[in-house]
């Protein structure tokens, strides 16, 4: 294994590591806040964190040149409503005791977004990407069958994501750069809610209380640290490895769920997972099919 690739592998490990596990014990605990003024932070911190990291590796030079182009920008306003609506389901979902069910998004999400470029960007695919997408199908078809089973805010956590990912495609910046003006795009909404939260008192961020300011504060570099990490291991490894990485992070979200949380989780749920997970299987071998040969 190439030096560049391991250390791709570590980078890549880590940042999924820590969406997977550090991520969802952070929110977790910080949901005394409840999900609306964590979402909030989220946002808020996010964008003030990517402004000083913008700043220290010089990247002001590519976030001016995107906001001059009308089209790109018009790209980045939908996408920053997408990610957004993802933050605020995946942070619900860990508050109201389901991230067994935002495991499922995040388990489905790579094959939606082989699905969506296969139809919308004319990528090419092979029998086992499609039986991935039909395995993932089946599986969304029994549970569905099996209404109370559905996991619902997986479902729009992939949803989103992979449209996410799928609209970015279109657009030439880099991710972070990208998502700071996601970031930005959305602040005034975070900000505005965060008034009207402030106004009925339920609220806990308060310069009064430096503990709690500072560990809602954490939101934000608790969303960009990771990231980081991840595009530095696809930068070092390439896609297809990174993409296989980033299964550690719905494989531990699911472990913490059911056994350290001990979500209610049912047979139904059980065998829509098992069928996901050979869908996944099938997908992860797919895709050291494609790496070796190439």
């Amino acid at each position: 294994m190439k030096k560049n690739t391991f250390h791709g592998i570590l980078y890549g490990a880590s940042g999924s590591l820590w969406w997977g596990t550090i991520g969802v014990i952070y929110f977790k605990s910080s949901s005394f806040a409840g999900p609306i003024e964590l979402v909030v932070h989220r946002t808020i911190w996010t964008a003030f964190s990517l402004i000083i990291t913008t700043s220290l590796f010089s990247k002001w030079e590519s976030f001016f040149k995107i906001i001059k182009r009308k089209k790109e920008m018009i790209y980045l306003l939908i996408t920053g409503i997408l990610i957004f609506t993802n933050w605020s389901t995946w942070i619900y979902a860990v508050v109201t005791n389901k991230i067994i069910d935002a495991s499922f998004g995040y388990f489905i999400m790579p094959i939606l977004s082989v699905f969506f470029g296969i139809i919308f960007l004319k990528e090419p695919f092979n029998k086992q990407k499609i039986l991935s997408v039909l395995l993932v199908a089946i599986s969304v078809g029994y549970l569905l069958l099996n209404f109370a089973s559905v996991p619902w805010v997986g479902l729009i956590v992939a949803l989103t994501w992979s449209i996410y990912s799928l609209l970015r495609k279109k657009i030439s910046v880099e991710s972070d750069v990208g998502l700071l003006i996601e970031s930005l795009y959305i602040t005034p909404l975070a900000l505005l809610i965060f008034y009207l939260i402030t106004i009925d008192g339920n609220y806990y961020f308060s310069l009064d209380n430096p503990k709690i300011a500072f560990w809602l504060f954490l939101a934000g570099p608790m969303t960009v640290i990771p990231l980081f990490l991840f595009l530095k291991g696809v930068d070092l490894a390439g896609l297809g490895t990174s993409g296989m990485v980033f299964f550690i992070t719905p494989t531990c979200q699911f472990l913490l769920g059911a056994f350290y949380y001990n979500e209610y989780f049912d047979l139904n749920k059980l065998i829509g997972f098992i069928i996901i997970w050979i869908a996944v299987a099938i997908y992860l071998h797919d895709l050291s099919r494609e790496k070796i040969s190439n």
